[in-house]
């Protein structure tokens, strides 16, 4: 049965996903890559950028884990870039060039109607004005029979969470400490979500930590 994940979410030991003040130079927000450190040297990561070598260790496990078996894709409008408010033009695609790393239907949650954008790959984002229950409703007869990742960002996976339409999810916890930024777990009781840990694993640079119902 399809499921809807979250995975190879990475967030700072203090729970921050992102940095404060996004904007195009700082994607992640000020100090944000940082948290990413464990999966740039995976075997998945520079497969994307056009590199063919990279570690095939247990960051690579997740790494690969968290980009494949996805039918769809549901991004909240910060992950497809910093523009805010209505669109002024046609011409921002997204972070990631002509080629997507998701090669699937990506549904981006806006409050600003765009025409869908088709890329390279087998990339397509579809903009959803309707709310998280309809982007999930369209992401799963997108997906089929295979899985729907809510990728983020922060804001994103907690409206789901706290909506309780999140079947599991893969955290990896890197050894940095933010202080300020995106906070994942603020206000959330993940029991009375009906989560408890059912793995982990840790590596030189990260914990990977595995939450299901």
């Amino acid at each position: 049965m399809a499921r809807v994940r979250v995975a190879a979410f990475s967030l700072s030991i203090d729970g921050f996903g992102a940095g404060p003040d996004q904007s195009l130079e700082n994607p992640l927000g000020k100090r944000g890559m940082e948290v990413h450190q464990w999966f740039f040297p995976t075997r998945t990561f520079r497969t994307m950028i056009g590199k063919d070598d990279g570690t095939t260790g247990t960051d690579e496990k997740y790494a690969s884990a968290g980009n494949s078996g996805f039918g769809a894709f549901i991004l909240g409008r910060n992950m497809f870039g910093p523009i805010r408010g209505e669109w002024p033009d046609e011409e921002w695609k997204g972070w990631w060039g002509p080629n997507p790393p998701y090669h699937a239907p990506t549904f981006i949650l806006t409050h600003y109607a765009r025409k869908p954008i088709v890329m390279e790959g087998g990339t397509t984002f579809h903009f959803i004005t309707g709310g998280i229950e309809e982007a999930l409703e369209k992401a799963k007869a997108a997906a089929g029979d295979k899985d729907v990742k809510i990728g983020g960002g922060v804001s994103t996976v907690r409206q789901y969470l706290q909506a309780g339409l999140i079947d599991e999810m893969h955290f990896a916890i890197s050894p940095v400490v933010l202080g300020k930024g995106e906070a994942m777990f603020e206000g959330i009781d993940l029991p009375s979500l009906g989560f408890s840990v059912k793995s982990h694993e840790a590596t030189e640079m990260a914990t990977h930590i595995v939450l299901s119902k």
